[in-house]
């Protein structure tokens, strides 16, 4: 079990934060090695076809995050909610010598551009994200705001020994060190030398920890978000009728449905509408921040956006 050795400085800059950057990152390590994240195979049969026909090159990341995770790519948030573009930016403008150590760490080559590569990279990643996880984003992000806020009452209520203490099982907080058991077995102590610990918790890391500790960023502990396994249930497909009352049935009802993104046609089919009627209800939908589309190849998938999740989660409760 590896040690983290906390100062009362350490213990006053540990935070919170959410990386959907790393939510990237883990879940393309979900998909090129799925043995072990079952939770995750309802999203695994709905992204693999997606990505398929969008062609995407995927190699110029996945060397970088399978097996090991290269630090460049996954560092700790700097703020507590970036957005992917702020994290991807970050990644772009990380100094070339950090990014061709990392690579040495990795055993990788270092790059003949370092730039080009980077950018490279980074393209890749953002055209990952808009197919495989921002559909989802929403619903994900709503799971670890969730976490973040209950982590929150804990450190207010119980300080950090009932914070530690309810994470994960694999860690347990001990007279003032955090131990780490991690899948490589890694032992020994490690000072946080007063830069604190990012605490992120994250859906695809489930079922594990991860840590990373080396400069020039804050140490970073990942652990399974509350609630993950709720993530990919099915909804139900009757709309409430409180929110059909607000923007009328067939509205309401192309929202339930787009528990998972989909096509116009495809909405078309499961409501009885015509293809016309359902672009118009789509249309006014994505005009009011409801839905988001997203181009992949000829097709255009519609997802719900974190307005509408959070409109849909509160007219069912009433």
């Amino acid at each position: 079990m590896l040690e983290l050795e906390f100062t009362t400085e350490d213990l006053a800059l540990t935070r919170l934060a959410i990386s959907p950057l790393w939510e990237a990152i883990a879940s393309l390590r979900v998909l090129t090695l799925p043995e072990g994240h079952p939770l995750h195979d309802p999203w695994l049969a709905a992204v693999r076809p997606r990505l398929a026909r969008a062609r995407l090159d995927l190699r110029p990341v996945t060397e970088l995050v399978t097996p090991r995770v290269a630090a460049f790519v996954a560092p700790a948030p700097v703020i507590a909610a970036p957005d992917i573009r702020l994290e991807l930016a970050a990644m772009r403008t990380h100094p070339v010598e950090g990014i061709q150590a990392d690579l040495d760490v990795l055993g990788l080559p270092r790059y003949a551009d370092p730039v080009a590569a980077i950018e490279r990279v980074a393209t890749t990643i953002e055209a990952y994200w808009e197919l495989a996880v921002a559909p989802y984003w929403p619903r994900i992000r709503a799971v670890l705001e969730a976490d973040v806020r209950h982590r929150a009452h804990l450190l207010s209520t119980g300080g950090s020994r009932q914070l530690f203490s309810d994470l994960d099982p694999n860690l347990r907080w001990e007279d003032g060190r955090l131990g780490v058991r991690l899948r490589s077995n890694r032992s020994g102590t490690v000072e946080l030398d007063g830069r604190g610990l990012v605490l992120a918790p994250s859906a695809f890391a489930w079922p594990r920890v991860s840590l990373l500790t080396a400069p020039p960023w804050q140490p970073l502990l990942r652990y399974p978000a509350r609630g993950t396994g709720t993530i990919w249930e099915s909804r139900p497909a009757a709309p409430s009728h409180a929110l059909a009352r607000v923007i009328g049935r067939p509205k309401a009802r192309l929202l339930t449905l787009l528990h998972e993104p989909a096509t116009t046609t495809q909405l078309a089919a499961l409501t009885g509408l015509t293809v016309g009627g359902a672009s118009q209800h789509l249309t006014a939908l994505r005009d009011a921040g409801l839905v988001c589309p997203t181009r992949i190849g000829r097709s255009i998938l519609y997802a719900r956006t974190e307005t509408a999740e959070a409109l849909m989660s509160e007219a069912s409760e009433h």
